[in-house]
């Protein structure tokens, strides 16, 4: 399997640390937060080769990649102009060939274990064309909220609405089907949004698997003191999925 980490972004909200240091590389209990997917994507061999996108502070990602035990096996894709999610995936769909593959935002950090994620998706019914992380929040108002069928289907997504039907947040973990590249393409443009262009299409061939550990959105400042605070990684690196 083939993984997309998504870590061009430029972190104003993480100010002043990410005027010196991108986002992506803003540490966690003295680890770079892209270090713990690259560690636990290869070390888990959940994945064979990442392709990491950048913009902001490229230069600092490149170096910190290039001293990496996995540098063979990764490749850094710069974007002059931000091509958005989306579009990011899209710019690799000749690299992600026909096969499923993971979508990450490398500036969130959880103890998941996306093996199961990506069990899950390889088991599920054939109509279906994404299986993304789900965890529960206490800002639904600043996430993508769903609803789910008992079976996890989601059934409904409402992005960053003011008065959202629950607090089971996307957690912008995905394994997607090839298939979904052929909607990208078809939209006709080269800057496209996952999260408000391409969900609300797929919706109900996306099922949800809801994460009871830790997740969070390292955005903003207080963020990054909870994660510094609570984050531990299991000792075995499972944890468990529950529906």
């Amino acid at each position: 399997m083939k993984a997309v980490l998504l870590a061009a972004g430029l972190g104003t909200r993480l100010r002043p640390i990410t005027q010196t240091v991108p986002k992506c590389l803003v540490p966690i209990r003295g680890r770079p937060l892209l270090d713990y997917w690259l560690e636990h994507l290869f070390g888990q061999g959940i994945v064979d080769e990442v392709r990491i996108n950048t913009h902001y502070l490229a230069d600092r990602v490149r170096a910190h990649v290039a001293q990496s035990p996995w540098r063979d096996r990764i490749e850094l894709v710069h974007e002059e102009t931000l091509l958005g999610t989306g579009g990011t995936v899209l710019a690799s769909r000749e690299w992600l060939g026909r096969s499923p593959f993971l979508v990450a935002h490398a500036d969130n950090l959880t103890d998941a274990h996306i093996g199961d994620l990506v069990a899950a998706h390889h088991a599920a019914d054939a109509d279906i064309l994404m299986t993304l992380l789900a965890f529960r929040t206490d800002r639904p108002q600043d996430c993508g909220i769903l609803e789910l069928e008992p079976n996890g289907r989601v059934r409904g997504f409402h992005e960053k609405v003011a008065d959202p039907p629950g607090n089971l947040a996307n957690g912008a973990v995905y394994v997607v089907s090839p298939e979904v590249l052929d909607h990208l393409g078809s939209l006709g443009r080269s800057v496209i949004d996952l999260s408000t262009e391409v969900i609300p299409f797929l919706v109900p061939r996306i099922q949800a698997r809801v994460h009871t550990g830790f997740f969070k959105d390292i955005g903003s400042p207080k963020a990054l003191a909870e994660a510094e605070a609570r984050f531990r990684l299991p000792p075995d690196g499972d944890v468990a999925f529950t529906l």
